[in-house]
């Protein structure tokens, strides 16, 4: 199930940028309220519904960050776009050590009421690979796609 999540997540990370190109849609009253709650300081709200959650992208202090919501109102998730040396130095060495003639095309922080971690998409010549970091400590290859 948490696997499910995060790739649900990922997913609806990688359309962010075609979310501000949409029209905000109408959001149901649990949803909005939860969202209100949680994030009442969040300007230029745009909400996108899709067969199975709400996706609102918003700023707050500067920051664009996504969060996705389940019917009911309930959170599945935020997340927000990060440069590479914003990560923990332990990544970014791994990163630079393991994935040298690499550059990154994807980077996000998520963060779900039971955990949160970090992806990226890196790519060379050959392959596109997807990394992932639950505890801030080392990579785990998430998804490799040859290109």
């Amino acid at each position: 199930m948490k696997k499910a999540i995060v790739g649900l997540v990922l997913g609806a990370v990688l359309l962010v940028n075609s979310a501000f190109a949409r029209k905000s849609e109408t959001v149901n009253e649990k949803v909005q309220s939860a969202f209100k709650q949680e994030f009442v300081q969040a300007k230029e709200v745009n909400w996108v519904r899709t067969n199975t959650y709400f996706k609102a992208v918003f700023k707050m202090n500067d920051d664009v960050l996504t969060a996705f919501y389940t019917e009911d109102g309930e959170m599945m998730g935020v997340t927000r776009n990060l440069l590479s040396t914003e990560l923990p130095i332990n990544l970014q060495t791994s990163l630079k050590k393991e994935y040298n003639g690499y550059w990154v095309t994807d980077l996000f922080e998520f963060a779900r009421p039971d955990a949160s971690g970090y992806f990226i998409t890196i790519e060379n010549a050959d392959q596109s690979i997807t990394l992932q970091s639950n505890d801030g400590s080392n990579w785990s290859t998430y998804r490799k796609v040859k290109k």
